[in-house]
């Protein structure tokens, strides 16, 4: 609603983390399936890391808030790095084919075109 108001995130924004579009996740899953593959243990990912902070960026710009991130150090930042070795699917043939950007547009237009129908969640302890 409020386009100015600012965005606590926690920790400091340098982790780095891997990012799958779901729609690439259910097509592996398929490609499992259809294939039949051997092994039992895949992987799935882009085997591609961004920083919390370019993350933030990213979607900043994509829902043109103009907000100011507030980091919060006080909170932490978790695993500095996790990113999947996806090495083995690929040598199968299964590569993601959505990019980061171009995911979060997908879902953040989805959003808007569905956000009426979207009934407020309460989280009770």
């Amino acid at each position: 609603e409020n386009d100015h108001a600012p965005v606590p995130l926690w920790g400091s924004g340098t982790p780095m983390r891997e990012f799958l579009y779901v729609e690439d996740l259910a097509e592996a899953v398929l490609f499992a399936l259809e294939n039949d593959l051997e092994e039992t243990l895949y992987n799935v990912g882009t085997g591609k890391d961004i920083t919390i902070k370019a993350l933030a960026e990213t979607i900043q710009g994509i829902t043109g808030h103009k907000g100011e991130i507030e980091w919060d150090s006080s909170k932490p930042d978790g695993t500095p790095r996790k990113l999947m070795d996806v090495s083995k699917l690929k040598k199968q043939g299964w590569e993601y084919s959505t990019e980061l950007k171009e995911g979060i547009q997908k879902t953040y237009r989805w959003f808007l075109e569905n956000q009426n129908q979207i009934k407020e969640v309460s989280i009770s302890d």
